[in-house]
């Protein structure tokens, strides 16, 4: 009977450890779509869902789990939220929080805590200009082809 215990056990700590992990994953373009509209983003603070989307893309690659460190502060998650403005991640000297959330609360596949901070960046900054991936690669642009078949 002990052995038995044992394995099933080990078998179940290997598994574990052998399943990727679901705590993040990457949402399908028109998924995310689905998702922002649910949310209010269009029309959001100027916005369209396409730009909305197109920052995603070229800042998180739509991935949950997404995360890049720059030094002094750290972006995380789907939509790149800085821990020196908008999460605590215990690591950024100065922060401020205005999210009133811990940044690893931003790294997995529950979208909630993401979109509520990302519309609350968006509406201090009145727009997207915060987001280095939108600036550089969407405003301005026709972003028809983000939202196209969705």
């Amino acid at each position: 009977m002990r052995n038995s215990v044992l394995f099933f056990g080990f078998l179940l700590a290997f598994l574990g450890l052998a399943v990727p992990g679901t705590e993040g994953k990457t949402i399908r373009r028109c998924e995310l779509v689905k998702i922002l509209r649910k949310h209010g983003f269009e029309g959001f603070k100027g916005t369209t869902i396409a730009d909305w989307i197109c920052l995603v893309k070229h800042e998180s690659n739509y991935n949950t789990e997404a995360y890049n460190d720059n030094g002094p502060s750290r972006d995380y998650g789907i939509f790149q939220i800085n821990s020196k403005y908008w999460c605590n991640d215990g690591k950024t000297r100065g922060a401020v929080n205005g999210c009133r959330i811990n940044c690893s609360k931003l790294l997995n596949n529950n979208l909630e805590d993401d979109i509520k901070c990302a519309k609350k960046i968006a509406e201090q900054a009145r727009g997207l200009t915060p987001w280095y991936g939108w600036k550089n690669h969407c405003k301005g642009k026709n972003l028809s082809s983000y939202v196209k078949g969705c």
